[in-house]
């Protein structure tokens, strides 16, 4: 009997027909259609045998062709019912399913998929106990308020299921009907407790029900407020309180954001962020106004360059050629720059100080900048400061704003495409505040070694790593720049450029550059020394070559025109040319002369194109004692006149000044070019020259320039641009210069052909400074012999050039 038994439940070469979402439960019948030429020859085996096969279900509905661990483990033994043939060689099967079976093995015979089984019995249990009679019953009743609640179920259905009272079949039979997820109802299949596979089914109906409860709530709700025009508004309402109640929706689309984000290699926090929104977005209604916002703020995690670095190239030589390539001169800043790169080749990275290159406009700050990126051959991004006063601009707009997006810096990170670029933070001194912030603020993290490894935009709200960017930034001066901002910058002073510097770039660069890019053949325009001198002394008056490159390429216009009128193929610039391409000369530069004149001095300034001339002008007349300033000076250059006055006061004795001129006599202090503003610390001394020069009647040698500061004791401070001003005097012709002892160490950054030009004498006092400014005759001379005594002991009378 045991071995009869055994034979029935082992069955050896059953056809097998692998089912595609769909699962057989014993005891109930189902149609189905079968296409795939496996499957209709397992139904022919099967009816030429006694009409049963294995039904069983596959684990991924897209495979063509499953082997055993395509499968799930356990089907249903079935039997056909009847097979009726469809258009296109498919056929449509009933089958009725008997009993459960595991299947042990699977082969592939002469295209037929056979397999071994196990039907595997249902563990009986007694169906006549008060624990079974009374899981029956609210069964029955979960089953019928179901199906008052989903409309699911026909009267007939209803009453068909209420009428078995085997439990495990009345499990079938629910799960079969009732059940959507292939997952469950496969859990339901391999139960062969019966009770238990009863209480489960139970469950999940207690399930079903609670979702259909509150999607009839939901559309009770939505009825109540839809009107005739709103169709659409209820559809999306409807589909949005199902997925919020599901809770299962996913798409295609969040799952690649969700595949991108895995494979980008984010830190912890962004990553846990980033999967958050993209949860967010998949219980979201379409056509949503925040999918859009989410989508954006996922886009743009996933679009900086996490990982991404430039291997650097710390070749010293090769830097050094490009730095010779693209700029002439700056002999000081390449110096800094290689050894700024030999340190961090020892080093093996790039920490360091931010560097920030300090000049005029024009002089090749960010071209430097340029040049040091493509010699470590990192990519290169600009930001430029100019104006910025919103602290947004720097951090980012935080995703409560409307229109909210990342700040530059995490823009320009993504337009960098690395991890490591070469930053340019350009003009950094006219970073502005105001109540929107301050940018200078918030720079200090992003330029802090110690901080930018975790900056923190605004709208990511994430940490991103800065720590292996290169920060460079540029200024034309450092006064504006906040002292906390410069305390983590290593400034690097570019100068202006000399005529000599201007003709020599202006050679190699500037006229071969733009030949090339306004299309002619190379050598095509042609201009000689002289011609280009002209065009820098005359034509541009400026501290770098900006306007140089503009108006050269003005004459390369000119010249095209005039090569395409006269069908010739080379112009040559000569002084008729220039006269007719650029009209009269712009700009002319006052010429120190060899006379003298009373209360006139010549000084020296510092402005932003450049050093220039200054003449001071004092006049005295009969008055009250009235100081009266004009020219547009500022503050600082008012209390030098001020101190100066003070200081002739005191000295009026040995001056040979009368005691009360300060009563007597009316001041007036004039520098010409009034619609100029003027100020900075370095005309006390040519006012205090050109006082004296007015109240002792004693005239100024104009050939003679002066810069440096007074105190009331007539001690003269150092000044800065000493080099602008030494240039200027030596255009205009000066031959002797007056500058503070103080700065005899800046003239080693004097041009050696200056030098020579020029009779520089260092002064510590005005006693000093007098002697050498004023002409005075021999009567004069012995009438006031303080204005000539001779220097203090130690210091040389008669000092020429002093050489770089």
């Amino acid at each position: 009997m045991a071995a009869h038994s055994l034979k029935k439940q082992l069955r050896i070469d059953i056809p097998v027909l692998p089912l595609r979402g769909l699962i057989v439960f014993p005891e109930t019948v189902i149609h189905f259609d079968v296409g795939r030429e496996s499957s209709i020859h397992a139904l022919d085996t099967a009816m030429n045998g006694d009409q049963e096969l294995l039904l069983i279900t596959q684990r991924d509905a897209q495979v063509d062709d499953p082997t055993m661990a395509d499968l799930y483990p356990f089907g249903t033994l079935g039997v056909i019912k009847q097979i009726l043939k469809l258009p296109g060689d498919r056929m449509r099967v009933l089958v009725e399913g008997k009993a459960r079976a595991k299947l042990r093995t699977l082969t592939l015979t002469e295209g037929c998929l056979l397999g071994s089984i196990a039907v595997v019995p249902a563990k009986k249990t007694q169906h006549n106990t008060v624990e079974m009679a009374a899981l029956i019953r609210s069964v029955r009743e979960a089953v019928d308020y179901y199906s008052k609640v989903s409309g699911q179920l026909s009267p007939e259905s209803l009453s068909a299921i209420l009428a078995i009272d085997n439990p495990g079949q009345l499990a079938d039979v629910l799960a079969a009907n009732l059940l959507e997820k292939l997952e469950e109802k496969q859990k339901i299949l391999e139960m062969m407790d019966e009770e238990k596979r009863l209480q489960k089914v139970y469950a999940l109906l207690l399930r079903e029900t609670e979702i259909a409860e509150a999607e009839k709530d939901v559309q009770a709700h939505v009825r109540e407020q839809m009107e005739q025009n709103q169709r659409d508004y209820y559809l999306r309402e409807q589909i949005k309180a199902i997925q919020t109640e599901l809770g299962d929706v996913d798409s295609s689309k969040n799952e690649e954001l969700k595949e991108r984000i895995q494979n980008t290699p984010l830190n912890d926090e962004a990553c846990e962020k980033a999967l958050r929104e993209v949860e967010k977005l998949e219980r979201m209604a379409p056509g949503s106004p925040e999918i859009s916002l989410s989508e954006t703020y996922v886009e743009w995690i996933l679009s900086l360059p996490w990982g991404k670095d430039t291997p650097d190239q710390l070749d010293l030589k090769r830097a050094r050629q490009i730095l010779e390539e693209d700029h002439f001169g700056l002999k000081e800043v390449k110096e800094r720059v290689i050894e700024y790169l030999a340190v961090c080749k020892i080093r093996k990275n790039l920490s360091g100080p931010i560097l920030c290159f300090v000049g005029p406009p024009g002089v090749g700050k960010t071209s430097v900048a340029k040049s040091i990126a493509r010699a470590l051959g990192r990519s290169f991004v600009q930001m430029s400061l100019g104006g910025v006063r919103d602290e947004a601009e720097i951090r980012g707009h935080r995703r409560t704003y409307i229109g909210a997006i990342p700040g530059r810096i995490i823009s320009s990170m993504r337009q960098a495409g690395t991890m490591n670029p070469v930053f340019l933070l350009d003009e950094i001194d006219k970073v502005g505040a105001d109540v929107r912030g301050d940018p200078a603020s918030a720079l200090l993290e992003v330029l802090d070694s110690a901080q930018n490894n975790t900056f923190r935009d605004h709208y990511l709200e994430i940490p991103f790593d800065l720590s292996h960017v290169l920060f460079i930034t540029t200024a034309n001066t450092t006064d504006t720049i906040p002292r906390p901002l410069l305390d983590r910058m290593e400034v690097i002073e570019i100068e202006s450029y000399t005529e000599e510097d201007k003709l020599n770039i202006a050679k190699r660069y500037l006229l071969p550059n733009q030949i090339i890019e306004h299309g002619l053949a190379p050598k095509s325009v042609r201009m000689n020394e002289r011609i280009l001198r002209k065009v820098i002394n005359n034509y541009t008056r400026e501290a770098g070559v900006r306007v140089l490159q503009r108006t050269i390429g003005k004459l390369v216009r000119k010249s095209a025109v005039e090569m395409l009128d006269t069908d010739s193929s080379v112009i040559t610039i000569d002084n008729s040319r220039l006269l007719q391409y650029l009209g009269v000369p712009k700009f002319t530069f006052d010429k120190a002369t060899n006379g003298a004149e009373i209360g006139v001095v010549t000084g020296l300034a510092w402005t932003p194109v450049g050093g220039d001339t200054l003449k001071v002008e004092v006049a005295v007349t009969p008055g009250t004692g009235a100081l009266e300033l004009t020219g547009n000076l500022g503050d600082v250059m008012k209390e030098s006149a001020k101190a100066a006055r003070t200081w002739v006061r005191s000295h009026a004795a040995e001056l040979g000044i009368k005691d009360d001129f300060y009563k007597t006599t009316d001041i007036h202090v004039h520098v010409p070019e009034g619609a100029i503003p003027k100020d900075g610390p370095s005309a006390g001394i040519t006012i205090t020259t050109a006082l004296v020069s007015a109240l002792t009647g004693n005239p100024v040698r104009q050939d003679v320039a002066m810069t440096g500061e007074v105190t009331l004791r007539g001690r003269v401070l150092p000044i800065g641009g000493l080099k602008e001003k030494l240039l200027a005097a030596h255009r205009a012709g000066i031959k002797t210069v007056l500058i503070p002892t103080e700065n005899k160490k800046d003239l080693e950054s004097i041009p050696e052909n200056v030098l020579n030009a020029l009779t520089i004498y260092a002064v510590s006092c005005v006693e000093e400074v007098l002697p050498k400014a004023l002409s005075l005759s021999q009567s004069e001379e012995k009438r006031q012999p303080y204005l000539t005594k001779a220097f203090p002991a130690g210091f040389s009378d008669v000092e020429p050039t002093i050489k770089a």
